[in-house]
């Protein structure tokens, strides 16, 4: 079987889609299975690649590389595959709550979305919540849907001892995850605590923008929060292994990654409680209610200096880790791309070269 890959994401900096990928591919390379197959990455030879070259130029390097199967992992692909397509839809969040993206930005996913999953042979997502997410906001039936789990692995840190403890937040800044609030926090549990610091690592997507470094600087610890739009893998473990804290305040996601990475490095989470948290994570995490500064400043405090909390949510991490795995991801997406693949008509090149 060949398998045509919609690559945009691996080009640049690997965020979400991009490192979701790059663990699938690598775990491919990993899994007998996977070996009888040809996987041929498809990316523009310049810039990002938007909807024109998805739609017109992607079908096209699609049957130049005579694949059987098409994998678009990043929520939209072509509205008429030339081959069977397998889509990727991690979320909803602009069908679900549209007053988060501009007019034009709404507009292009939720139409790109929706006829990309009424083409597609599979639609894959990353947790049953989103499942029903897709449902009741595509109108995608429920059959062609499945759950697929992201995997996670620990950074391979060693937990480094300091005197500083560090709060931490991963992931690109969007209002829904309320960074502001999790400053206003930091700052009221700082005024107490001055050996703490927070470590913001995302890209600001915020839509309307907010300004996070002037938020920073209103909270009067500025020279305590260290924002960076992008760190490198090697960063990024260094950043879990000094951790002493690890908050995501999200109202709306398909599955929540780096929460997980977290735990997986050692460091106790504070999430927002949200359906698909406690989907995800279990009771391995310290919930707040709602984004409120005050909960934000007492759950921080938890699982920062009470050691019976910080134990509770790390002895509960190793069975929910447990159900994370990318060979299980990897061979899952592999049958959906494998079942979708044999709906080719009669006469079509055969699956296996």
């Amino acid at each position: 079987m060949r398998v045509a890959i919609d690559a945009r994401e691996l080009h640049g900096k690997p965020t979400g889609v991009g490192r979701f990928l790059s663990k699938l591919r690598a775990a491919w390379q990993a899994i007998p299975e996977a070996l009888a197959h040809e996987f041929i990455t498809l990316a523009p030879e310049r810039g990002t690649g938007g909807t024109l070259w998805e739609q017109r130029v992607l079908p096209r390097l699609v049957r130049k590389a005579d694949a059987d199967v098409l994998f678009a992992p990043a929520y939209s692909g072509p509205i008429f595959p030339p081959v069977p397509m397998v889509l990727v839809i991690h979320d909803v969040s602009f069908a679900a709550h549209p007053e988060w993206f501009g007019w034009r930005e709404g507009v292009r996913r939720r139409t790109t979305a929706r006829l990309a999953a009424r083409a597609a042979a599979r639609v894959i997502t990353v947790s049953e919540f989103s499942k029903r997410e897709i449902v009741a906001h595509l109108g995608i039936d429920a059959s062609k849907i499945d759950v697929v789990y992201e995997g996670v692995s620990s950074f391979g840190a060693t937990r480094a001892s300091t005197e500083r403890r560090t709060i931490l937040f991963v992931g690109s800044i969007f209002n829904r995850r309320h960074v502001p609030e999790l400053i206003g926090g930091f700052a009221r549990l700082a005024r107490t605590r001055p050996e703490l610091q927070l470590e913001i690592v995302g890209d600001n997507r915020t839509e309307p923008y907010l300004d996070i470094e002037r938020i920073a600087r209103d909270s009067g610890f500025a020279e305590r929060v260290h924002i960076r739009f992008y760190v490198s893998d090697e960063d990024l473990q260094r950043l879990y292994a000094e951790a002493s804290a690890f908050v995501f305040l999200s109202e709306y996601e398909g599955f929540g990654l780096t929460p997980l990475e977290a735990l997986a490095s050692g460091v106790p989470v504070v999430l927002l409680d949200t359906p698909v948290a406690r989907e995800v994570c279990g009771n391995a995490a310290n919930y707040v209610s709602r984004p409120d500064p005050l909960l934000i400043e007492h759950a921080l405090a938890a699982v920062l200096f009470e050691t019976t909390e910080r134990e509770r949510i790390l002895n509960a991490s190793t069975e929910i880790l447990r159900r994370y795995s990318w060979n299980t991801c990897a061979r899952r997406v592999l049958d959906a791309l494998v079942d979708a693949a044999s709906r080719r008509p009669k006469g079509s090149a055969p699956l296996v070269r």
